[in-house]
């Protein structure tokens, strides 16, 4: 049985350092989109929020001029009552009965009054929420219009790039599994815990790449020699020398351009 061909060390760094490359590209595209995809989402919570208002507005509406048609209906009602009262203190036949009907058509025009009372205070309510609906209308247009100007130029932007992040994104998936478990776990940690998202970094000017740290020379030749994977000890990146890492970027350049030319 032929024995299983080991990778190297250096075989390991370029494969990070083409993964780094191909993550930064990604990052590269969804920097385009800035914070649109966060605006589409505010916007599209606000809209929301606003049609739930007028819905509500519009119920509170409702009810108030369902009041009102009710309020009217009990004058209508004690005026009926009133009048047939009246017509029964014409023919009282002692002054307990028509002292008693007229206590009921007093009832009555306290209930007419008190009516008339709810009625005006509901006229108010409605003329109130009438204006809060048009206003609240207007500014509902409002965000629906600047929402969909938003939303068109976010379908603008991942029309153009969404290809190219899919195949990027296959891209990295293969890398992955070409890399040992371990060492792609300590990536994806260093990735996450860094700003720019750079795990693994070039020496550049005597430093690890983006640092002011300078490495000292015996530690440069070692990495160099490509046979250990050596992490700089102030940001925890993964640290490659520049020729392979301008081996690789030459290389990832081809794939980028066939990618977005396809």
């Amino acid at each position: 049985m032929a024995k299983k061909t080991e990778i190297t060390v250096e075989e390991k760094l370029r494969t990070l350092y083409d993964l780094q490359l191909i993550d930064s590209h990604i990052d590269e595209i969804k920097n385009m989109r800035g914070e649109l995809p966060l605006e589409v989402e505010d916007l599209e919570d606000d809209v929301e929020g606003l049609r739930t208002r007028m819905e509500k507005l519009n119920n509170e509406l409702e009810t108030a001029n369902s009041d009102i048609a009710n309020k009217k209906n009990v004058i209508e009602e004690a005026k009926g009552l009133i009048k047939k009262y009246n017509d029964q203190q014409k023919n009282v036949r002692n002054n307990r009965e028509y002292n008693s009907i007229t206590k009921e058509i007093e009832f009555q025009e306290l209930e007419i009054q008190l009516a008339e009372k709810h009625i005006k205070e509901y006229k108010v309510q409605v003329e109130q929420k009438k204006e809060i609906i048009v206003t609240t209308e207007e500014t509902l247009k409002e965000r629906e219009s600047h929402l969909n100007h938003k939303k068109g130029e976010l379908d603008a932007i991942l029309a153009e790039t969404e290809k190219e992040e899919q195949a990027l994104l296959k891209k990295a998936g293969d890398y992955e599994k070409k890399i040992e478990e371990r060492l792609l776990n300590a990536y994806k940690r260093i990735r996450g815990s860094v700003k720019n998202g750079l795990a693994i970094v070039p020496i550049e000017r005597g430093a690890s790449g983006g640092s002011f740290f300078t490495i000292p020379p015996q530690i440069q030749m070692e990495i160099a020699t490509r046979k250990k994977i050596i992490t700089d000890e102030h940001s925890g990146r993964i640290l490659v020398d520049p020729a392979l890492a301008d081996e690789e970027r030459e290389k990832m350049k081809k794939l980028f351009n066939s990618i977005s030319k396809s």
